[in-house]
Parts: structure tokens; sequence; C-alpha cells
């Protein structure tokens, strides 16, 4: 029995986040809407990254402030074909990325709300170089 819910749990959360996972639209859709792309890579197997995406990521809050400033990307190192110039070995990681694909800022791991919060701000020393 505690098997199904745990089974059901992570399904719901699983289709809770739903992000695009094309990269070239996502370029495509940044430079249209003068934005830039924050690109999550992750997996369905890392418990890191399923915290990330179930805690964090799904927030209203957080979403909102998100979509402001960045068109959304998640790239899954199981289901994704992943361009050359990401890393792909520690995750959760995260990319910040100009709307040509030009990367901004990088870092990895988990983080919650406050800190992902204090990581955007962190990012926007960087975004003007």
């Amino acid at each position: 029995m505690r098997y199904l819910i745990l089974v059901i749990a992570l399904l719901s959360t699983l289709n809770a986040f739903d992000w695009p996972s094309d990269y070239e639209e996502a370029l495509e859709q940044a430079k249209k809407e003068k934005k830039n792309i924050y690109l999550l890579i992750g997996s369905e197997y890392c418990h890191f990254c399923t915290k990330l995406k179930s805690n964090v990521l799904v927030k209203d809050e957080v979403v909102k402030r998100l979509k402001k400033d960045y068109v959304l990307l998640y790239l899954s190192t199981v289901m994704d074909e992943i361009p050359g110039q990401f890393e792909t070995k520690s995750i959760p990681r995260h990319y910040f990325l100009k709307e040509n694909g030009k990367i901004i800022y990088t870092t990895v791991g988990y983080r919650n709300i406050q800190g992902f919060y204090e990581l955007l701000e962190e990012v926007e020393m960087f975004k003007d170089d």
C-alpha cells in the first residue's frame, strides 16, 4: 500500500512540473520576447532534481517571477538530447543564458524557495556582462 501511495505521489509530481524541453524553440522564443533563458538540467532519477521541481519550481510565485525575465526550459539527462556546451554530470544544474544561448551564469544543486530567490538575485549581477 505504501508503495502505491508513493508511486501516485511521484506521478502527480511529475505531471505538475511541465516545462518545455526544446532548446531551439526556447532560443527562438527568447529572441522573440527579448528575454533570457533559465535552463534546468536534471533527471527523473535524481532525488534533488525531483525535490527542486516539486518543492520550488511548481510554486506559482516562483514560476511567475521566472517567467517575468526568462523563457523556461527543462532538459532531462535521461529523456532529452542536451547540446554539447552544457555539463550534465552534477545535477540539478542551473543555467542562465542570454537569448542567443551564451551562458550568463551556471551553478548546481538544490535550493529551497528562499535560496532560489537568492540565486536569481545573484544572477542579476552577471546579466550585463
